[in-house]
């Protein structure tokens, strides 16, 4: 099984990323968390675990909702030095979730916040979260739009003379696997999977698929920065909720 590429520790991809994710009006802000959050259960009193948790801000609002433990996963030792830092009350691990088999615990609930479009082997990262989890419980996560990784060379827009978005670029949509893109830094090592992998994989697994969403900009956030009405070509990001219902 290879392992995930530590890209996070890169200490010039480190420091853009924080830029990123200082903005407040950033596209995980505005439009991946809230839809992250509407697909969570109940969280009081569940055991809930956290993978490619960043920088904790996740597992500390799964905490302020009840869960009665939280435990964040991330392979970066920088982001998890930010985590244990800001939340000292909850459980860090740092280690590679490409495989968890470290893990000997059960969950009720595994979130994964922009993660596993990061994992070459979805077929055994699913399995291993199935594994973890109780009967009835729920993987939810969120990953780039499999429209965004489809492009061997990198997403791309076709503008009109003023510069204005006509239409996104899609290509290689169905060719799965490896993509090599620039996102902050060079080199950074991203796969891209269609719709029909994600979803067969879970099913595969024994998940039930109960939602899926693609979040687009409101109309308010595009009346403050019109650069936002291109999402509504192609949206960022893809979040699904699948439950586990028997052990």
């Amino acid at each position: 099984m290879s392992k995930a590429q530590n890209i996070f520790d890169n200490q010039d991809f480190f420091d853009g990323y924080k830029k990123l994710r200082d903005n407040r009006y950033s596209a995980n802000d505005l439009e991946e968390k809230p839809a992250l959050f509407s697909l969570s259960p109940d969280l009081r009193g569940k055991d809930v675990l956290d993978l490619g948790c960043g920088y904790g801000e996740n597992c500390a609002e799964f905490k302020a909702r009840g869960a009665a433990s939280v435990l964040g996963v991330d392979i970066s030792q920088k982001m998890l030095a930010v985590a244990t830092a800001a939340h000292p009350d909850i459980e860090f691990i740092c280690a590679d979730m490409s495989d968890l088999s470290f893990l000997n615990r059960k969950f009720d609930v595994v979130f994964s916040s922009l993660a596993l479009h990061y994992i070459d082997d979805f077929r055994a990262l699913v399995r291993g979260v199935y594994s973890l989890l109780n009967a009835g419980g729920y993987f939810i996560f969120s990953q780039e739009h499999p429209l965004t990784t489809a492009p061997i060379g990198g997403a791309g827009w076709t503008k009109d003379s003023d510069g204005n978005v006509l239409h996104y670029n899609l290509t290689d949509y169905a060719c799965c696997g490896k993509r090599i893109t620039r996102w902050i830094v060079d080199g950074v090592e991203k796969y891209h999977r269609t719709f029909s992998e994600i979803v067969n994989t879970l099913v595969d697994a024994g998940f039930t698929v109960e939602k899926m969403l693609e979040p687009a900009p409101t109309q308010e956030t595009i009346e403050r920065d019109k650069s936002w009405e291109k999402d509504l070509h192609k949206p960022n990001f893809l979040l699904v909720k699948a439950m586990k219902r028997y052990e």
